[in-house]
């Protein structure tokens, strides 16, 4: 072998362990990380939104105003802020990876149009203008994901944190009004244009009885419990704002309920296809709640002094919270807060004869011989 081939054949296996060399070196080095998930919606400061609406036909709007977001499919009813604060949170925590396309032609595929989109939320300024939306189409095949893209951009992505985003107006307005200790009911007084009953609790029991129960009847405690337990839990489906002197309903029928604080909270009732009720609140103890100068007050006396403010305080707040409103309320709920006093009442039963009164007979009248 010549020279020259040695010389090419020795620089050949000098390049090869080079190679080998520079492979080792790559094969130690760590992979990359797949590209960093981004927020979908950046630089948005929550006290920018005026306005948010959700959908696009029949689109549920929730407005900014001096005392909080209202819902103004609902009259301008208070919206819950709780549900807002979720909503806002939701939208601001889409991560995003990859772009899956920019190419607008594509939208109607993925369902990202605003006319095809499973989910649309915009945040409007005060002037109605647009700060962010977010349009959330359909859920990737074998639910890897689900396509969303901001309604300002054509870029499509895929999200695993698709948020739940609720789209009826009633979704977003606190729907409890009361919700009252069964213990702390002191009677309840209900009232038709034919019919006037009082259940009132028993003083030294959770029982209730019935006052002036008719004599030979006797109550029925289940459904009486029903009556007077109605406002332990009562919420309502529908709301619309108060008409004022050309009110469609008559509320001919009212239950009052008394709390053992002097608080009254009573419900105006009108029947019309669904039951509809207003609501009243008032604090009946009128005596000044004063504090003594020239002597310590008991812890007890604090606490009976604070009751009463604290009782006096929520009767106020919830008159005025609810007073220019009507409510449309579940019927069994309705069913309760009207049932009849027939309906509370059965016989009394008779007492039963003793066996000595079973086996007595009266002795035969003899027969007179002619």
């Amino acid at each position: 072998m010549s020279n020259k081939k040695l010389v090419i054949l020795g620089v050949v296996a000098a390049c090869m362990v080079i190679w080998a060399v520079v492979q080792s070196q790559i094969s130690k080095k760590p992979r990359e990380a797949p590209s960093q998930q981004a927020y979908l919606i950046q630089g948005l400061d929550p006290a920018d939104i005026g306005s948010i609406v959700l959908g696009a036909d029949n689109a549920v709007t929730l407005k900014r105003t001096s005392r909080g977001f209202v819902v103004t499919n609902k009259d301008d009813y208070p919206a819950d802020p709780k549900q807002i604060n979720d909503l806002i949170t939701s939208c601001l925590s889409i991560k995003v990876g990859e772009l899956f396309t920019d190419n607008p032609k594509n939208h109607e595929d993925l369902e990202v149009t605003e006319k095809d989109a499973r989910n649309i939320v915009k945040f409007l300024r005060g002037d109605s203008s647009v700060l962010a939306g977010v349009i959330v189409g359909k859920t990737k095949e074998q639910g890897q994901g689900s396509y969303v893209r901001l309604a300002s951009s054509d870029k499509v992505y895929l999200t695993a944190d698709v948020p739940w985003i609720r789209n009826r107006p009633m979704d977003y307005i606190d729907q409890k009004l009361t919700q009252i200790d069964h213990k702390d009911i002191e009677s309840v007084t209900v009232t038709s244009p034919d019919d006037k009953y009082t259940l009132k609790a028993k003083e030294d029991s959770d029982g209730i009885e019935l006052e002036n129960i008719p004599a030979g009847k006797k109550l029925k405690v289940s459904d009486a419990k029903k009556v007077f337990d109605a406002l332990t839990y009562l919420s309502f489906e529908d709301v619309k704002k108060r008409a004022g002197e050309n009110e469609e309903f008559t509320f001919d029928k009212v239950y009052a309920c008394k709390l053992k604080d002097s608080s009254i909270y009573t419900l105006r009732i009108a029947e019309k296809d669904k039951t509809y009720i207003t609501c009243e609140a008032e604090y009946t103890d009128q005596t000044p709640v004063l504090k003594k100068l020239q002597e310590v007050e008991s812890e007890e006396e604090l606490k009976e002094k604070e009751a009463k403010l604290l009782a006096k305080e929520k009767a106020k707040k919830f008159a005025l919270v609810h007073k220019a409103w009507i409510y449309k309320i579940p019927q069994y709920k309705a069913d309760n807060m009207t049932k009849k006093l027939v309906d509370l009442l059965e016989d009394e039963p008779k007492p039963e004869k003793s066996e000595a009164q079973e086996n007595t007979t009266l002795p035969e009248a003899e027969e007179t011989e002619q």
